[in-house]
Formats: structure tokens, sequence, C-alpha cells
């Protein structure tokens, strides 16, 4: 017979009323007391009915999450990191595509899937500042990515310029004088694209190393090809480079193929480092060193800010805007060798 809510109570040691409150995600609740519930939950396999659930609540225990393109590894790896944040309380997740098209985006925000969530993760990539006042919705809403900087809604998002300026310094501190970049957007200033440049001049210009353009190559869309076809570009332009920042992993490892059909040693020759920490980054050869920009921490918080809004236990109406921490994950493709001298 299937588990019930009776069940998970016995288990845990506690009333009915605060299985429920702990199914439904109430706020007030003790993290020890959470926990209990949540592990009961969890050994019994109990699966509360939610057609039911939806009727007494008015809601639907599920949340949307709008991303751009779950073919690229970063958007499909936080994905699994939003459903299991959600799984954790309670939530179903309902994953839509926009491909990046503002005017999807733009739709998306007036859906009528909507209706089959109590709220929306929603992560723009062809929107910008200059429509911020789209996302004044009726609904809870929780903004991911750095598109949209100055929306009235709450926001998470990762430490690009700082992360970016982590990256190049650690080529930096590898001895690398000629660093190139692949990835940059032409006159972009928000978006991860203009505030990773933006960190990566900073740490040149800290360790008093000359920017020079020819170094930086373009790419609007980041994936493999992109980062192969930028790669070909910076050796076609003869500027002499020993080091190479990829503004995301999947730029990176197209580079870094086109890089070995050259014969050009990683890192004898170049040292390389990406962005993301996506899982393909250590089964490279050699494996990648990159940024870690906090992927898991960004789903929990976004999923635990929307949930507030959902319950009503938001606190302040006033829009929150918070950070996850990065980790610069070093690996063989920036790895200083040892000099050997040969014996006579």
């Amino acid at each position: 017979m299937a588990a019930t809510v009776h069940d998970v109570a016995a288990i845990a040691g506690v009333s009915i009323k605060t299985v429920s409150n702990v199914v439904n995600n109430f706020p007030n609740i003790r993290p020890a007391t959470r926990a209990k519930v949540q592990a009961a939950i969890a050994e019994l396999g109990y699966q509360p009915n939610l057609a039911a659930r939806s009727l007494r609540s008015g809601r639907t225990g599920t949340i949307g999450l709008a991303l751009p393109e779950l073919s690229l590894p970063y958007f499909a790896e936080l994905a699994d990191a939003v459903i299991r944040a959600a799984e954790r309380r309670g939530l179903v997740v309902l994953i839509e595509q926009t491909n990046g098209d503002r005017s999807r985006e733009l739709a998306m925000l007036n859906s009528p899937r909507l209706k089959l969530t109590d709220g929306l993760l929603f992560s723009p990539l062809g929107m910008t500042d200059d429509d911020a006042a789209t996302l004044n919705v009726t609904y809870p809403l929780v903004l991911l990515g750095e598109r949209i900087l100055t929306g009235p809604t709450d926001h998470v998002s990762m430490r690009n310029e700082q992360a970016a300026h982590a990256a190049t310094a650690h080529l930096i501190e590898c001895g690398r004088r000629r660093i190139a970049v692949i990835g940059a957007r032409d006159g972009a200033v928000i978006g991860s694209a203009g505030l990773r440049l933006r960190g990566y001049r900073s740490a040149l210009e800290e360790a008093d190393i000359r920017f020079d353009p020819d170094l930086v190559v373009l790419a609007q869309l980041w994936n493999r090809g992109n980062g192969a076809a930028g790669m070909r570009e910076l050796l076609a332009r003869g500027v002499p480079f020993d080091a190479l920042f990829g503004l995301n992993d999947t730029l990176t490892l197209g580079a870094l193929r086109v890089l070995q059909e050259h014969d050009l040693k990683v890192p004898d020759d170049v040292a390389v480092i990406g962005f993301d920490n996506i899982d393909e980054a250590q089964f490279s050869l050699p494996s990648l060193s990159t940024i870690d920009p906090g992927r898991p921490e960004i789903a929990e918080i976004a999923v635990q800010l929307l949930a507030d809004r959902i319950a009503g236990a938001a606190g302040p109406t006033e829009p929150r805007e918070l950070l996850a921490q990065f980790q610069l994950i070093r690996r063989e493709s920036t790895a200083v060798r040892d000099t050997v001298t040969a014996s006579s």
C-alpha cells in the first residue's frame, strides 16, 4: 500500500499538520524538524496527493523553469540542480526552452501554461535592461542570469566579473602575459560576456599588462563550434599568445581541439582556462581548469526564493538580489610543469 501522511508523521515523530506544513513548504519550521520529515518522506517513498493539495491550497505544487537552450551543458546541468532543489521541497518543475529569443522570452512571461505553475524561474538571454518593466507580473517570479540587472523581481546570479578576474589572474600567476579571450560580444556591457571581459581586463590592469584587442575574439553563441572557429581566427591573425581564457567551458573545449590540431601543447605552449565547470571539463584531455560559478547554490537559492514568494513568506516586498560564491578549479590545462635539467 502507498504510504500516507499518517505514516510519515509516525516515522518522523511529528504531527500530521507538521508533515503537511513541510510538504507545502510553509515557513517557520525548524530546520531539524523539516529534515526529519523529509527523511521520513524519502524512506517511505511518500507521494503527496497533488490534486487534493491543489484544491485545498489553490496551488499546483509545480514551478516553471524557462531556460535559453538545454543543449548547452551549463543550462542542462542548471536544470538538473533546480529539479533536485525543487524535489527537496516537494515541488515539480515544468521546463520551457526559449532559445534565447527575445520575442519568445517576452511571450513566456504571459504564457497560458504558467497557469499550471505557482511561479517561474526565468533565465532570459535575448531580453535586456530595457525590458525590465515587463517583469512586473502578477505571479511569483525569480530572475536568473545577468541580462537584466535592474528588474523589479528577486534575482539570483553569479559573480561574473570577480570570477573572470580570478581566472585571468591564475593565468598570470602561471607566468603568462599574452592572454587571449574567446567569447566576447561586440559592445556588450551587461550580460555574462560583458562582465567577464571586464574582469579579464581588470586583472590585466592589476598586473600592469597592456590590453591588446587583437587577442579578443568575438562569439555570439557560446558553443563548441564557435570556440573552434574562434581559435582558428586567432591563429590566422598571427598574434602571439601563451594563454587562453574561454568565456565558457563549451567554447573552450572547442578551442582546445583546434590547439591540438595545430600541435600546440597545453599547457606547455598555451595555458587554458574556461568558465562554468561543466561535467565534461574534468574529462577532457588535458582536463580543463575552470571557474565553478556555484551552480548548485544558484539553484538552491533561486528555488527557495521562489518558494518563499509562493508561500507569501518573503517578508519585505522589495526585490532581493543574491550572488553565489565561485571557486577556481585548477586542472591539467594550466598546470605549471617543473623544469627538469638533464644531467651530463
